[in-house]
């Protein structure tokens, strides 16, 4: 049974109709979508027109404007079902998320209600040839003109960028990272579908090429200079939250897929779940998901209630959840044997998601570097606090003693 904590109502219910929604219009196509390497206009229009589209947009703009364990169980349930809808949600969300909060009310009366119901889809651009967990390689440039800008450079594996209506792209501006709404239309920008990808084949990746791509001066988001500080450091939280909590969906699936095939299947005249080495793949599947979803709670917990610490909680989420699902859908894999190497059955599909799982929004080295560096901070303010408090201990109280 799924581990699910200290949700309130009015989150029950709703984890309910997410829930409703992804068996309804995600999960039976899944595997199709797949297979064509594209979501079609159908889904967009219906998850929009369900709400489902508007999480990270400000109710006065027409959105959900969602609370953060709200969109976390949003995440949870489409990845559950379809890690290429999750992607959606994570990039439309990082979009949309960076227009609220650094958008002038032009840009957010602009885009905002559009991107709330889905007749826009935004997008992310950071990632380059040469830029890619080492965002400070970004080489894209910007220059200023008479009437708004102009953009040179290129950009890679866009996840929606064949779809996306005003794509969140970064750029030098002085030598100094800064972001801009590009709209799709913006003359000098081509986009080339990327194909044959891994995994979340369905999520519409493409590559931008920017040759004198002239955009207005109302593209300007936020500050010169704020681009990678403030700009994408703020969305790639989100976008890693989003990710953390589709991949405890995704390990779920491989759990719920193990389990059915293990308790239908044969061998040696024994169901497949009584033997023991079956048992413990199923086991940790179990348990890892179940922690995973604690610490992504965690995470939305302290998001919501604007702790400093949330960032911390965040990379440990997605990173023990997107390594245990790719341990899930693994061991996924070899609990069906031939029948999961297929294309018939979706396990061979989490496989390859969730790899995906340990590259994007920050790759498993680059999560195990920052955590250990963040444990050795922690342990040095734990040991300066503990001083600190035996120092004012008053005697008799088994602290210090002074003449």
């Amino acid at each position: 049974m799924a581990t699910r904590v200290q949700l309130t109502p009015g989150q029950a219910t709703a984890r309910a109709v997410y829930e409703a929604f992804a068996r309804e219009h995600i999960a039976p196509y899944a595997d199709a979508w797949d297979r064509a390497s594209a979501l079609p206009e159908e889904f967009i229009t219906t998850a929009g027109a369900a709400g489902h589209l508007g999480g990270a947009v400000p109710a006065a703009h027409g959105g959900t404007g969602l609370g953060a364990l709200e969109f976390g169980l949003l995440n949870e349930e489409f990845g559950r079902a379809c890690s290429s809808v999750r992607s959606l949600l994570t990039v439309h969300g990082m979009a949309s998320r960076a227009i609220a909060r650094w958008g002038t009310p032009h840009q957010r009366d602009t885009w905002l209600p559009r991107l709330a119901t889905g007749a826009a889809i935004g997008a992310f651009a950071l990632t380059e040839p040469g830029a890619g967990s080492d965002v400070q390689a970004l080489a894209t440039t910007a220059r200023r003109t008479d009437d708004g800008f102009v953009l040179d450079g290129a950009k890679r594996w866009i996840t929606f960028g064949q779809r996306a209506d005003v794509l969140l792209l970064f750029a030098r501006l002085d030598d100094r990272p800064t972001a801009f709404l590009v709209p799709r239309d913006a003359p000098g920008l081509t986009v080339t579908p990327v194909r044959g990808i891994l995994g979340t084949r369905a999520s519409l990746i493409a590559s931008l090429d920017l040759h004198d791509c002239r955009v207005g001066a109302d593209a300007l988001l936020g500050r010169p200079g704020f681009g990678l500080a403030a700009v994408a450091a703020d969305a790639l939280e989100l976008g890693r939250y989003s990710v953390a909590w589709g991949c405890v969906g995704l390990a779920q699936a491989c759990l719920d897929a193990s389990l059915a095939h293990a308790e239908r299947r044969e061998t040696f005249g024994t169901p497949l779940r009584d033997h023991q080495l079956v048992q413990r793949m199923l086991a940790d599947m179990a348990t890892q998901t179940s922690a995973a979803r604690l610490l992504c709670q965690q995470a939305g917990w302290l998001r919501e209630a604007g702790d400093p610490q949330s960032v911390h909680a965040t990379w440990m989420a997605k990173y023990l959840s997107a390594t245990g699902a790719f341990r899930s859908a693994s061991d996924a894999v070899q609990i069906h044997g031939a029948h999961g190497c297929g294309e018939e059955h979706p396990v061979q599909r989490y496989l390859r998601d969730a790899k995906v799982m340990e590259i994007i929004e920050g790759s498993t080295e680059i999560q195990q570097t920052t955590i250990a560096q963040s444990a050795y901070h922690s342990r040095a303010a734990d040991r300066v606090s503990t001083a600190a408090a035996l120092e004012n201990t008053p005697a008799g109280a088994g602290g210090k003693v002074t003449a």
